[in-house]
């Protein structure tokens, strides 16, 4: 998959955003019964933005080269832009600007071995580094138990996208979340196509996902954008049971485009107990026994 036009990628983002809000949303008064847009109209963007309409129909085209901060500021506030849809609006502007600009490298395609001796020291939480591609670089004795199924195939570096969108019925028993999973996943790879639109790598993996899953083609024409971040993960390992996880993804300065994920579970909870269990299963190929059956 070739690198996309950044005319194109504009067009559609803030098409997208533009037609999910409408004019109550945005405190303006809806006049005539019959709206043949859906959300807001150009017109009503230039105003909330407090640019001319030609100005903003130019930007909606994908003429953001030369576009101040600010006035890109008043067009998120305009379309009510979170955080990462922000930040994925400046990168498009940037793109626009210098489309044939020096490309920024990759992403590391192995890790330091400091890093990994950073990896071997978490003994009581799974951990793993990774890219914004998803691809599983290393991990933890933990990590490498936890997430077993997606590391079963024998491609390397394992990618948890693939194993959501080309292996569904195993990542669906994986993932309790599984919906949302896919939407997460999705997001977060247009976003990291945002900022590294040149990454081979990246471009190569996301035409794999559109050619062969449909749900991807879904959940990638939404446009949305998620920052890597905190969060919940909810597993069900095949052999311990039910996890409810705390993620913490940490950038790695260093390291641009790594990341370090680290889960962990409050003490005293069922999850907890499950670690402990998930590391005797890491060390010996079978849980030590417990008291209750799986949740």
């Amino acid at each position: 998959m070739t690198t996309r036009d950044p005319r194109t990628e504009i067009r559609e983002f803030l098409g997208s955003r533009r037609a999910r809000i409408t004019p109550e949303q945005a405190g303006l008064p809806a006049y005539g019964g019959n709206r043949r847009v859906a959300g807001l109209r150009r017109e009503e963007v230039a105003l909330l933005a407090g640019v001319s309409v030609d100005y903003y129909v130019r930007m909606e085209r994908g003429g953001l080269a030369g576009a101040s901060d600010g006035v890109l500021d008043a067009l998120a506030s305009a379309l009510r832009l979170d955080e990462a849809e922000r930040d994925h609006l400046f990168h498009l502007a940037r793109r626009s600007a210098a489309p044939s600009g020096p490309r920024p490298p990759g992403p590391a395609a192995t890790v330091r071995s400091t890093l990994r001796q950073v990896l071997d020291a978490i003994s009581d939480a799974p951990a793993w580094i990774g890219n914004g591609r998803y691809d599983v670089l290393v991990a933890n004795p933990l990590a490498r138990a936890l997430y077993a199924p997606v590391l079963a195939g024998p491609r390397r570096p394992a990618n948890t996208a693939r194993f959501v969108f080309l292996k569904p019925e195993a990542a669906r028993d994986f993932f309790v979340d599984y919906d949302h999973i896919t939407g997460d996943v999705a997001a977060k790879l247009r976003m990291e196509a945002g900022r590294r639109p040149h990454d081979d790598g990246l471009n190569a993996l996301i035409g794999e996902l559109s050619a062969c899953s449909e749900l991807f083609r879904q959940r990638w024409a939404s446009q949305d954008v998620r920052l890597r971040r905190s969060g919940r993960k909810r597993v069900r390992h095949p052999v311990v049971g039910r996890f409810d996880l705390d993620v913490e993804s940490l950038e790695l300065p260093a390291e641009p485009g790594l990341h370090l994920n680290v889960y962990t579970a409050p003490a005293g909870t069922a999850t907890a107990d499950n670690l402990a269990l998930l590391a005797s299963w890491a060390a010996t190929g079978r849980p030590a026994p417990r008291s209750a059956a799986p949740e």
